[in-house]
């Protein structure tokens, strides 16, 4: 009961002193860091890593879009309020008796002013 049990999911504290001895700039340029046992083993957390700056990336590209569609948006309101407002006020204009007048003598429809107010007809039964 007295026997060590060796943990095998451990590096041998030599092997990974000598592969951090290892790591060179020549070890990145010619290939060999792709192989060292500590760069394997930590090759998962690496492309999690690789996963999450892509989704940064992705998240503020789209952002900008939106942000660049929402200005767009808010241009296109203002446009567009000016010219309800523009088109209201030559309703208003075109609305008026007068101009009620002047439309009817251009186009020669025959049509007169009434001399007399309006009535009321009633029907008795």
């Amino acid at each position: 009961m007295t026997e060590k049990k060796q943990n095998i999911e451990f590096i041998d504290p030599k092997v990974e002193r000598e592969e951090i001895r290892g790591f060179t700039v020549r070890s990145i340029m010619d290939g060999s860091l792709l192989t060292l046992r500590s760069f394997v083993k930590q090759l998962p957390f690496i492309l999690f890593l690789v996963l999450l700056a892509l989704l940064y990336i992705a998240n503020r590209y789209n952002a900008e879009k939106i942000i660049r569609q929402v200005d767009g948006l808010k241009t296109e309101v203002k446009d567009l309020r000016a010219e309800e407002i523009t088109t209201a006020s030559e309703l208003m204009n075109l609305n008026r008796q007068s101009k009620v007048l002047e439309l009817v003598e251009e186009k020669q429809m025959g049509l007169r002013v009434a001399k007399e107010p309006p009535y009321k007809i009633v029907k008795n039964y």
